[in-house]
């Protein structure tokens, strides 16, 4: 069985992007909400997206995978908005967050970006 972006159930994945958010937020290098990443994307910044894969309707966020795609971003879902809001230091669940680089972390984040890569591509 092979892994993909869309399996929301990759601890491994999780505790690692989980760490690259905390230390993130420390430095202000984070985007939460969809208007805010999708204003990010429209703007050609870099980062990885992090999707959470219990929202609905999945139409609220549907449209950002194929923006990364387009603009070539790396990508993953995980599980739960509620411990994705908690990781980016809101009381209230986020359903998308976006990490971009910061010199203080990039070793952190540089582990997150070979993970999220080396996922194989969806179907």
């Amino acid at each position: 069985m092979t892994k993909i972006k869309a399996d929301p159930n990759r601890p491994e994945a999780q505790t690692e992007l989980y760490k690259c958010i905390k230390k993130a937020i420390k430095q202000k290098q984070i985007q939460h909400g969809v208007k805010e990443v999708q204003k990010f994307i429209d703007k050609g910044k870099k980062g990885i997206m992090v999707l959470a894969g219990d929202t609905l309707p999945v139409e609220v966020y549907c449209h950002l995978p194929v923006m990364c795609e387009d603009r070539n971003l790396p990508y993953i879902y995980i599980p739960s908005k509620t411990n994705l809001g908690a990781a980016a230091g809101s009381k209230r669940p986020t359903c998308v967050i976006m990490v971009k680089s910061h010199k203080d972390y990039q070793e952190a984040y540089d582990e997150c970006l070979e993970e999220v890569q080396a996922l194989p591509p969806p179907m």
